[in-house]
């Protein structure tokens, strides 16, 4: 994880404690709010651990990429049939 997206999560989770602790103020020691309130306590060992023993990076090995290109099709691939060239919207004929 990059120093920047760590320090995102940082906020993040800092922005949800503040807005959890508006919630107790209004809400009192409901179930929902000590609920919320041990979510965030997860998260502070959850994020502890990942900084601590970061996992291992996914690399994506699925395969060949094969480019599509963004020109229009070549109009004979759907003369004579009952299909259209679906791309941004389809071409409708006259409808």
């Amino acid at each position: 994880m990059s120093t920047s997206e760590l320090q995102e999560l940082h906020r993040t989770v800092a922005q949800l404690r503040q807005c959890v602790g508006s919630l107790r103020s209004r809400y009192g020691d409901a179930t929902a709010v000590r609920r919320l309130s041990n979510d965030l306590e997860r998260l502070d060992i959850d994020i502890h651990d990942f900084v601590e023993r970061p996992p291992r990076e996914i690399v994506d090995t699925s395969g060949e990429r094969i480019p599509v290109p963004d020109t229009p099709y070549d109009d004979s691939l759907f003369r004579g049939t009952d299909t259209d060239d679906e791309g941004l919207g389809g071409l409708h004929g006259s409808r």
